[in-house]
């Protein structure tokens, strides 16, 4: 049985936050051009990190905290595409092998990424890559296991995005965050638990893949049967049962965007601020602009940029994917 998560500490992100410098970048947060308030609105760009994706921290720090011995093996992972290149990219720092379980549907753009950065691609169907993740371990493969979100260590590297939030804007009275399997909420809202208690955090969901929204209004962890569309980075099928405790005392709620107002917010994104976003990475604008309850000022976590160029181009053309 998978022993239960508990939120990482200060102590926790203070320590992630040494590890990761030097592999992850500190990135920028600015103001989003199209809304000079109120309410304010800033962006944290994750899209800037060397892979394009926030998740560069959680799998620094989790593969450092691990320690040589533990991946000399190598390490994998299952991903639909961001959390691959993060121990990927980890992996040839440390100079150990990398495999990375991922759904037959994911996109070609992560496919290539994956492969330049030297990983092993093992494509599953959609259940059998869920079931990896569920398991937290895929049968064969041999070296650490890196859970893309469901995992401590990765917490306290994501959290480390809430800290820096703080550096930049220490009165910032709502953060928006994309939900996929909670990892970066969660660990988010830990930093902001701990260091800003009045600030508050919310998940972001699209409507066609929506198991927190489901979740919130069940009280309870629930399965749900998404719609597939441009927006591959958020929308899985369930809340993971050991997730579910820690999104229900961190977070605020959950907020619901429709795929039209992320194609919309990429759009945006890319005219005002010169900033490319995949759809997981605009949603927490799509968020933002849509209305959120009493915001004061809020950061929105634009959480990676890996999107197909042929995708941004039917965006930018004003069309949906």
């Amino acid at each position: 049985m998978t022993p239960p998560l508990i939120p990482p500490s200060l102590d926790d992100i203070d320590a992630a936050q040494e590890r990761i410098a030097g592999i992850a970048l500190r990135t920028p947060l600015v103001p989003l051009m199209a809304a000079p308030g109120p309410p304010r609105i800033l962006i944290k760009l994750e899209n800037l990190q060397p892979i394009g994706s926030f998740k560069l921290r959680g799998a620094a720090n989790a593969m450092t905290l691990a320690g040589p011995e533990a991946i000399a093996r190598g390490v994998y992972t299952a991903s639909a595409g961001n959390m691959a290149q993060g121990v990927a990219w980890c992996a040839r720092q440390f100079d150990v092998p990398c495999q990375v379980v991922v759904p037959e549907s994911v996109p070609d753009v992560k496919l290539h990424a994956i492969e330049r950065l030297g990983g092993k691609i093992v494509k599953v169907p959609f259940d059998q890559w869920w079931q990896t993740m569920l398991d937290h371990r895929y049968p064969g493969m041999d070296g650490l296991f890196v859970h893309p979100f469901a995992d401590a260590g990765v917490m306290a590297g994501n959290a480390t995005i809430g800290l820096e939030v703080l550096e930049d804007q220490p009165h910032v009275d709502t953060v928006l965050v994309p939900w996929g399997g909670g990892g970066l909420a969660c660990g988010i809202a830990s930093a902001m638990r701990a260091a800003s208690p009045g600030t508050r955090v919310y998940a972001v969901e699209v409507d066609t893949a929506a198991p927190l929204t489901a979740s919130f209004a069940a009280g309870a962890a629930v399965t749900v049967t998404p719609t597939r569309s441009f927006i591959d980075g958020i929308g899985g099928k369930s809340v993971l049962a050991e997730m579910w405790p820690l999104a229900r005392s961190l977070l605020a709620g959950v907020l619901t965007v429709s795929v039209a107002e992320v194609a919309k917010a990429v759009k945006l994104l890319a005219e005002q601020n010169h900033v490319i976003a995949e759809g997981a990475g605009a949603a927490s604008v799509a968020a933002a602009m849509a209305g959120v309850p009493n915001p004061g000022t809020i950061a929105c976590i634009v959480s990676g940029g890996n999107i197909d160029a042929a995708k941004l181009a039917t965006i930018l053309g004003g069309g949906v994917p």
